[in-house]
């Protein structure tokens, strides 16, 4: 009887580490399901600028930089100091609208000639694509460049959308030879940009 009892507890023990096993393994595997499926997001901070009213998604490891007379904001890459994000706001003429004041490919061309390879700038900018976007109310237009320096190529996505009778413009860029491993991440980042 006491070696039946002395079994019997064993087995009860055996079955109750099994669930404390079973348990654990569970609590670890959900674990390991949820930071997957938040990973792609755990690699950005998010950047909220209530008083122009716009915000975006920026990598993490990358810091502002205070620049004069320039963009509304600028982060770069602490390691990687030429990949940057900034947010350049304008007046729009007339109230205009985005379609208003074009089509995609025209506004594009425009700043292409005018704001990121103006005339005496040394620069060449060749515009990929252009395509528009609707989020919400808004209508975005996401513009890619190839930007030819004198000494280097560099590769810029923007996003332009005009809110309250500003154009806000959106530009992510880094260099050509890091385009292939940045491209998806610096995707995200201007499909992130939004104005309310």
């Amino acid at each position: 009887m006491l070696i039946i009892k002395i079994l019997l507890q064993r087995v009860k023990d055996t079955l109750d580490m099994l669930k404390r096993i079973a348990i654990l393994l569970l609590v670890l595997v959900g674990l390991s399901l949820q930071s997957c499926a938040s990973a792609g997001l755990s690699n950005f901070k998010s950047y909220v600028n209530t008083y122009n009213g716009y915000e975006f998604l920026y990598p993490n490891g990358w810091v502002a930089v205070k620049v004069d007379n320039g963009p509304d904001v600028v982060f770069h890459d602490l390691i990687e100091e030429s990949e940057n994000v900034s947010v350049v706001i304008s007046p729009v003429p007339d109230n205009k609208s985005l379609a208003e004041l074009g089509s995609p490919t025209d506004i594009g061309y425009r700043l292409s000639k005018n704001v990121i390879a103006p005339p005496g700038s040394g620069r060449e900018a060749e515009l990929i694509n252009a395509e528009s976007r609707e989020v919400g109310d808004n209508t975005y237009y996401i513009l890619e460049y190839l930007v030819k320096l004198p000494t280097r190529v560099r590769h810029n996505l923007a996003s332009v959308v005009v809110r309250r009778g500003q154009l806000f413009t959106f530009n992510v860029s880094t260099s050509e030879q890091r385009w292939q491993k940045t491209k998806d991440m610096f995707r995200q980042v201007v499909n992130s940009f939004s104005v309310y």
